[in-house]
This record gives C-alpha cells, structure tokens and sequence, in this order.
C-alpha cells in the first residue's frame, strides 16, 4: 500500500467526497442516460455530412500545448473525430458516423501512447485548452440518444496563440501535479482537465475548451464537472468556474523611487456561460481586487473592489464558403488577445487584467483566423463601477493562419486615437492628443526541436503637433532537448523598439508606442522596462525536474536606444530621463528566476525573485541601488 496516498487522502476537506457523491448523484439522475456506444467497426446512418475543426490549446506564455479536435455535423449529432490540429476541412462520407473518441496527442499534435487519462481535450503541460466552449454534449445518432436531442455546439474555435519564448512542456508517463505524486497516480499522458497548469492563465476563461465532457468515454472525471456544459432544456448549454490568488510582493527601490514596498494582492474572479445552440451566447465575469497594506500607494492595476471584468453577448450572423463557416459579433465587455501579445494581452500577472468595451467581429475555420474590432478601454475605479475612457478608440484588423502543424503567421493593422488632454507632448512641449497606426506581422512556431519567432511593426501618425513615426522589431531562435532528462530548452532573442534621438526638437516623433503589451513576460518580470526605446538582448532556459515542476530563467542586457530618450516602464510611463543624453544608455541587466509547482488540477504555487544589476543610466540619474523583488503566489482554480 502506498503511504503517500493516505496522507494525499488526509489534506482533502472533511465530507468533501460525501458532497461530490451527492452532487454527482442528483445530475445523474437529472441527465438522460447516454448513448448505445457501437464498436468502431460499425457505421450508423446519418444523413448529412460534418465537418472537422481543430481543437487548439490554450496556453499561458512560454508554454504551447495541443488538444482533439471536434467534428461538428452540419446540422446534427455532435462528432468527435481524432485528427491533428490544423487538419484541413474535410467532408464524411454520407452515411456514415464516427463514435466519440478522445485522442491522444503530444504538444505539437503528433499522437502518444496514452490510457483513459491521456491528454486528448486537455491541458498538457502548462496551457489550457481553449475554444469555444459553447453548447453541444456528444451523442449518437436519432435513433440511439435517450431523451431530447443535445444542442449543437458552435463549429468553431479559438485558438489561443503561441507567445514568444515559449516552451514545450514534457508529455508521457509520469506524475502531473503533487496530488498525483502523493497518491501513486501515474498517468500514461497529460490529464484532460483544460485551465493551465501554472500560476498564470492570460487566456480568458470564455476560451476555455470543456468539450471532452461530451465523450460517454470520459473517465476524466473532477468534483467540479457539474458545473461545467450543463444542459438546460433542448437548446442551452451553461458553464461556471473562476479562480482565486493571493500573491505576496518584497520589493527594493521599488519603482525606482529608492524606498521598500511589501504588501499582498488578492484576487477573485467567477463566471458564468449561456449557448443557445450554435447561435447565441451570454457571459459574464465577475472580478474583486485589492492590494493589502503596501508602503506605497497602489498602482492602477493593483485594485478593483467589484466589477464586471467581461460582459458580452455573441450573436451568429451569418454562414459563408462551402463548409458554412459561422460569423459571429460579440457585442459588450470582453478581454482582448492576440498574436504574441507584445501589443495587445489580458495581462495577468496584473491584479485586475485588462479589458475594453466595443464591438468585435470574428470567423474561425481550420488554417485560418479573422478578427475586426473597435473597442475604448476600460477606466478603472478602485470603488465604483469602472467607467469606458470615451476619449480613445482602438480598433484594428487581425489575420492568423497556421499553414502547418505548429507554426502560425500574423498579419494585423491597429489604430489607436486619444484626444485625452495631455496625452502627447510633441515639439517645443506642445500637448495634445494622438493617433497611432500599427501594421505588423509575425511568423512563430517550431520545425522539429527548433524554435522560432520573428516579428517586426512599423508605426505612422500624428503626435500631438508632430508626425509619428516607429518601428520595433523581436528575432528569437531556441531548441528543445526532448530526449534529455528535465526536458531543457534555450532560447536567444534580440528586441529593439524605437526612441527619438532628439525629442520635442523635430518635426517627427520617433518613440515606438506599445499599445496593450504583456511587457511583464518579455522586458523583465521587475517592470521597469517597456517597449519603448530599448535594445534587449535576452536569454531564456526552461527545465522540467519533474511534470509537475517548472524553473524558468531569463536574462536581459537592456540599453536604451536613444541616449536623450526616456527610460519607459511596463505601462509606457516616463521613469527616468536625461534630457542631455551624457547618463548613457546602459540601463543595466536583469535576472529573474522563477518555479512553479502544479499542486493539482485546481492549485499552483509560484516563487520568483528578479534583481536588476543597476547600470549607469540607473545610478546617474536617481537612487542607483539594484532593484529586487521576492514574490510568493497560490492561485485556485474552480
């Protein structure tokens, strides 16, 4: 007997299982009895043809992770057919049915050996996996379902987007959480169980992937199940979930200010998901979230006491092609994300995540992605009911296509227009508003163990009474040692983003302007480095002690790229400059060095610490001694 799984046994909440049982009971007995399952060798009849979507992963940066895909009929029964992601659309044969299967894939959608708890629909490594996770529970064919039929599911899905610097993480047999370690589970693949298996999940819940609790199959069972893809009558389907954290920060020359700064950020989100059908859907997210006892006063993005973080509606308008590819408008609330993120993320290592307000309009088919969007950013009020900032307007179009497994190329054009007072000062110290155009493109992914990622973006406009004009451009290369122990993977990368080497002086505004970035993830987790004027050359190693373990490192060599220029932040905010230039460029090096341990399906725990190596620019123009963080984070995820 194993003496791990007493103990495992012994942390869980008293009654716990008795409750779950209970639970489990009573939507069994509400839910009609499942489907005959018909050996695969047989075919039952249908009489219209389906089509395969891949079902994409969700990932948090640094980490990719592939999921089944999902057959949908065109109308009619749900299918589950087992195929790679980025398959091409392809036609059944009339009548003919696929039973549901759940496959098992590795990361980059090859398939593995694996048992009843495999990775097929779930999270393997970190990532989770995202869709639409719209109505739709699988079932067989008129003749063999029980009770009314299921609703169909949206045919379409979301896939969320290799970041830059990403990593591979480890698949096979082993130990996936400590819960597993400690109970003797060892389990042939990555489970099912889609949120991320680490601390931080910038995907938003409403992309989150619950499919594989359609398959009769499942045997991946979790006490929060009866939450999730509920079906409500003959049409609706409901999902409700959320999370918790508590983060504990130390901070030295916090801000660069030179003072100290302890305090602890907590944070409390819940949601809840309507489909009707393939036509409809209603979301809300709720947030609360509070910065505890800091020495200095709470930045914006600390504290939010009580909102709505999304709160939209999606309505199909419309089929087109030959495989009648949905198009739906979102209208309301709703998080943003895209590409790498180095322009527009959820950002959430922030305590309160980013969110806009405006209209959206997207497709999804099997290679391709198309978003087009106009939304104003949300004001924050620490007390009250945030408020939209009617004075910006971000729109944009965005075009993904993944033209083969593991690789995808972004095509995109954004604008941002901010009459706000103040919101740019030009020649001479001129104020006024600005408007901003980006066109970029990226091409990310890996070929074997080789990883790559390549972005450039080029910027126009007007700035307050000046032109605007910017480039920034990311160039990385890494290789994953697969075949070693702890799973090791490297990578190099060059970042460069603009400044004005004469600011205020000339015709021409040449700072590179940031938009909605994850600047935490790329220019170092202290965040004192934004995207704007800076040279990064920066390394980043990711080992795999166990499944369950995660240690990442990363390096930066920062230098400013205009002398004259200023030294921006995280949130594109002026934190040092030297008008003259003669400070120098040298903005220092940075180590962060974090570990992340997966405790069980709904647990992580985070440690970090980062220190900037202050270089002269640092020292020469204000409290000069280095920069350090400890930081501690438990999040639970329901």
């Amino acid at each position: 007997m194993n003496p791990f799984r007493s103990f495992a046994r012994s942390l869980r909440p008293a009654g716990l299982a008795v409750a779950v049982s209970a639970t489990a009971a009573t939507a069994a007995a509400q839910t009609p009895a499942p489907p005959v399952a018909l050996p695969p060798a047989v075919a039952a009849p249908v009489q219209t043809p389906a089509v395969v979507v891949p079902s994409p992963a969700a990932q948090v940066p640094g980490v990719v992770t592939s999921v089944p895909a999902v057959v949908t009929p065109v109308p009619g029964p749900v299918i589950v057919e087992s195929v790679p992601p980025g398959a091409e659309l392809q036609t059944l044969p009339p009548g003919t049915l696929t039973l549901p299967t759940v496959p098992d894939l590795n990361p980059d959608g090859t398939p593995v050996e694996s048992d009843v708890q495999g990775p097929g629909g779930g999270a393997a490594g970190q990532g989770a996996s995202t869709g639409a996770a719209g109505p739709g529970r699988a079932v067989g064919s008129g003749s063999q379902q029980a009770g009314p039929p299921a609703p169909t599911g949206p045919r379409w899905q979301t896939p969320a987007p290799r970041p830059g610097i990403f990593a591979v993480p480890p698949t096979g047999p082993g130990y996936y959480s400590l819960f597993d370690a400690l109970e003797g589970n060892e389990r042939k693949g990555p489970p099912k169980y889609p949120y991320a298996r680490f601390a931080l999940q910038p995907p938003s819940f409403f992309d989150i992937n619950w499919r594989y609790l359609d398959d009769p199959k499942n045997t991946d069972h979790d006490y929060f199940d009866f939450l999730k893809r509920r079906r409500i009558g003959d049409n609706w389907i409901f999902t409700a979930g959320g999370d918790v954290w508590s983060r504990t920060m130390w901070e030295q020359n916090s801000r660069l200010t030179g003072r100290f700064n302890d305090y602890n950020l907590v944070r409390t989100r819940a949601y809840a998901d309507f489909w009707y059908d393939d036509v409809f859907r209603l979301y809300g997210e709720f947030i609360y979230a509070d910065s505890l006892g800091p020495n200095l006063n709470p930045l914006p993005i600390d504290v939010n006491r009580s909102d709505f973080q999304n709160l939209f509606f999606d309505l199909k308008v419309f089929e087109f092609g030959e495989k009648d590819n949905p198009v739906y408008l979102r209208v309301g609330r709703q998080e943003l994300l895209y590409g790498s993120q180095r322009l527009i993320s959820t950002l959430d290592w922030a305590n309160t995540r980013r969110t806009f307000q405006g209209i959206k309009g997207f497709t999804r088919t099997a290679k391709t992605d198309f978003d087009v969007f106009a939304v104003q950013p949300m004001r924050i009020s620490r007390n009250e009911l945030d408020s939209v900032d009617n004075n910006q307007i971000f729109s944009g179009a965005w075009l993904t296509h993944r033209p083969k497994q593991g690789q995808a190329i972004d095509l995109y054009y954004l604008n941002l227009d901010n009459t706000n007072p103040g919101a740019a000062t030009g020649r001479f110290g001129a104020t006024g508003a600005f408007n901003v155009s980006t066109v970029g493109t990226r091409y990310a992914g890996n070929e074997g163990n080789f990883l790559f990622d390549a972005e450039g973006m080029v910027q126009f406009g007007s700035w307050s009474n000046q032109s605007h004009f910017a480039q920034a451009f990311s160039v990385g290369g890494g290789y994953q040692f697969k075949d070693c122990p702890w799973n090791p993977q490297f990578w190099a990368y060059y970042d460069y983003a603009s400044g004005d080497p004469d600011p205020r002086n000339t015709g021409t505004h040449r700072t590179f302007n940031q938009l909605f970035p994850f600047g935490h993830y790329y220019m170092g987790y202290l965040d004192l480095v934004g995207r704007q004027n800076i040279n990064d050359i920066n390394f980043q190693a990711v080992a795999y002690p166990t499944k369950w373990i995660t240690l990442l490192t990363q390096y930066h060599i920062f230098r400013l790229a205009a002398d004259k220029d200023a030294l921006y932040g995280a949130a594109g905010q002026v934190l040092r400059r030297d008008p003259t230039g003669r400070a120098g460029n040298d903005v220092g090096n940075e180590l962060d060095l974090l570990v992340n341990f997966h405790l069980s399906n709904h647990q992580d725990l985070l440690f970090g610490y980062s220190r900037l190596f202050a270089g002269d620019f640092i020292k020469r123009t204000g409290p000069g001694n280095d920069p350090e963080l400890y930081y501690l984070q438990y999040i639970y995820r329901w």
